[in-house]
């Protein structure tokens, strides 16, 4: 919801919403624990199934989404569908899966599985808006923190006026949506240091929304399902739609690589973002403030 506000509520954001202005977006949920007593769902699952193509697939309808009619929830549901509809069906070269050391220890797992329990993707939404854009998806258990988190990144300048204006390393300007477990938004601009010489830093400006009480997501749906509100809620067209562009990868896909407990998965996910520089890794909220 708090995407489907900042998109919408302010008008700066749309002429730069586009495949002019952004280079590639990136969503990441993370969790730092693992499958725990849920094994046996786990390996009927995976990580695909179970958070890539509900969770985060509706953060990207979101995000890619047009403008709707009205704030009705039948409106919203009406310009995502029509997202899932335009997402490249992927293809195994699109797909990294991977399966933290010791998951196969865990009760109710098979000795041998092939279950991952980390999934990254490059995903094209093949629109007049988003033609060309490679959205990155990413999520995974025994990594490094637990949050969720979206970086849009901007492209560069059209003229380099300053040397530094396009750093070498690291993205260039962009927006930074923290979802959870705190809300926040951050835009990252470049900033000149002092002295006469043309050279900047780029800093975030930096808005945390602190969330004391709030309900928890199951508390929410159900208190807005027993009065009929149906903004969480998702359409059965656009459960079908979402699931097509999975479907080629559910049995045709890559073996799970191994990857250490507290990192960030296996290196084949860097691999597959490498084109267009690297993953960022969601910081904890001491560190963003």
């Amino acid at each position: 919801m708090n995407i489907l506000y900042f998109r919408f509520a302010n008008s700066f954001l749309e002429p730069i919403w586009n495949r002019n202005y952004v280079a590639s977006v990136q969503v990441t949920l993370s969790e730092d624990f693992g499958v725990g007593q849920r094994g046996a769902f786990y390996e009927t699952a995976g990580c695909l199934r179970d958070v890539i193509e509900n969770h985060l697939f509706q953060i990207v309808a979101l995000l890619a989404m047009e403008p709707p009619a009205d704030r009705d929830f039948g409106a919203v549901h009406n310009e995502k569908a029509k997202v899932f509809e335009a997402m490249r069906p992927l293809k195994s070269a699109d797909l990294v899966r991977g399966q933290y050391a010791g998951y196969r220890k865990e009760p109710d797992v098979a000795k041998n599985s092939d279950v991952e329990t980390f999934c990254a993707l490059r995903l094209f939404i093949d629109s007049w808006r988003w033609e060309g854009v490679p959205w990155y998806l990413r999520s995974g258990k025994y990594l490094a923190d637990t949050a969720t988190e979206v970086l849009v990144e901007l492209k560069a300048p059209p003229q380099r006026l300053f040397a530094d204006s396009a750093p070498a390393t690291g993205p260039a300007n962009y927006l930074r949506f923290r979802l959870s477990p705190d809300s926040a938004i951050a835009l990252a601009a470049r900033v000149k240091r002092s002295g006469k010489q043309f050279v900047g830093d780029q800093r975030e400006l930096y808005l945390f929304e602190q969330q004391q009480g709030a309900e928890t997501p199951y508390e929410r749906l159900l208190g807005d399902a027993m009065i009929g509100d149906g903004a969480l809620f998702t359409r059965e067209d656009a459960v079908e739609a979402a699931w097509a562009v999975v479907d080629p990868v559910l049995k045709n896909h890559p073996r799970a690589r191994p990857y250490k407990r507290g990192g960030w998965g296996p290196k084949e996910a860097n691999r597959l973002i490498a084109s267009d520089g690297s993953w960022h890794n969601p910081k904890p909220k001491e560190a963003s403030e």
